[in-house]
């Protein structure tokens, strides 16, 4: 197909849709900035249009470069704006999505996983090269942080109201007092969420960056828990048995050999105990992934997740839209008799194990 002369029509389509493509990159950096300075943060605080000079007055930043930040914007559809009088503001809708990370739909901090891929894009040429992987410690620090940054409003939203209550009997076990492990817990904040809304119950995470564990650990003592700690471990070979429920969040993809690690929890688990994965939503078929959702989860895949598998033992590359049929082909492989689909959200497909 690529020897044929183009189509003009066809090519200069294709061309709008690249420009368009750009801005959004470009836009990325603008809004982590805006992030970063507290500027979404101001505007929704201020409530109504305001001047590049108000706002500068507001954040104690540059108006010069406020003014250029905001047209920005403006033009991409983050902020509102009136030419005319040279007021932007923060719609509901925008502020929801970009400024109040206590919100289930906030959204700028994953801005920081894209950052990631840009700073680490040499190595993941190199691998490609190569075929050899990347592991998650190789990554850009920003990376860790957008991670839990993106995952945390979805997990406060939905996990002890909704994803939870769909396991069978979990929710009452977990508040007259369980043993739950949390396996590739990162910054641990799904750990913490169940820590603070079941007092009853221990709650132990595991994560085999030691950088993570380390910012887990302060969390939960900013948090004031004493129901939950943080080891080093990986997902194979974690210490501790008995648990009545295990969870993965949004990790078994990215492990190496996500069959051992489901093999160590099935043996961790008492017996009648659970596994809860919780893994990126993808359909079974590539063809129904090629959408908005699966270009992120594809992207982030090729860039971070399947490196990362690729750079461990056995080197599965599950990839982040592994989908149900594969997840469950892994999980019966490892020693799990019974896989059902809880319950789901466009982001997420909630798995329960036994």
């Amino acid at each position: 197909m690529s020897g044929h002369a183009p189509d003009p029509q066809k090519l200069e389509a294709f061309m709008h849709k690249m420009v368009g493509d750009m801005g959004a990159i470009m836009s990325g950096a603008l809004i982590l900035l805006g992030d970063h300075l507290g500027i979404f943060k101001s505007m929704a605080e201020i409530g109504k249009p305001v001047t590049s000079g108000e706002l500068a007055a507001k954040t104690g930043l540059s108006e010069r470069y406020l003014r250029e930040w905001l047209a920005a914007m403006a033009a991409g559809g983050y902020v509102g704006c009136d030419p005319k009088n040279g007021r932007f503001w923060l719609d509901p809708e925008q502020a929801a999505v970009l400024s109040d990370d206590m919100l289930p739909t906030y959204m700028a901090g994953g801005l920081e996983v894209a950052a990631s891929a840009y700073i680490d894009e040499p190595k993941i040429a190199n691998a490609f090269r190569t075929g050899k992987g990347v592991g998650w410690h190789e990554h850009h620090a920003c990376l860790f942080r957008g991670t839990e940054r993106f995952f945390r409003p979805g997990y406060r939203a939905n996990l002890i109201g909704t994803w939870l209550p769909s396991l069978t009997g979990v929710t009452d076990m977990l508040k007259k007092g369980a043993k739950v492990g949390d396996v590739g817990c990162g910054h641990g904040a799904s750990t913490i969420i169940m820590a603070e809304a079941f007092p009853n119950s221990q709650f132990v995470g595991f994560d085999y960056h030691d950088a993570s564990i380390r910012r887990a650990r302060e969390l939960a003592a900013e948090a004031g828990l004493k129901n939950a700690t943080f080891e080093v471990a990986k997902a194979q070979d974690f210490k501790g048995d008995g648990f009545d429920l295990i969870a993965c969040f949004d990790c078994l993809h990215d492990m190496g050999d996500p069959v051992g690690a489901a093999r160590r929890i099935k043996s961790a688990l008492k017996p009648g105990g659970k596994l809860m994965l919780v893994e990126p939503f993808a359909n079974d078929e590539l063809a129904d992934n090629l959408n908005p959702i699966g270009r992120l989860f594809y992207a982030a895949s090729t860039m971070i997740c399947t490196p990362a598998s690729l750079s461990q033992e056995v080197g599965l590359g599950l990839g982040a839209q592994a989908g149900q049929k594969r997840l469950t082909e892994v999980l019966k492989e490892g020693g799990f008799s019974n896989v059902r689909r809880a319950t789901e959200t466009p982001f997420n497909l909630i798995l329960e194990a036994t």
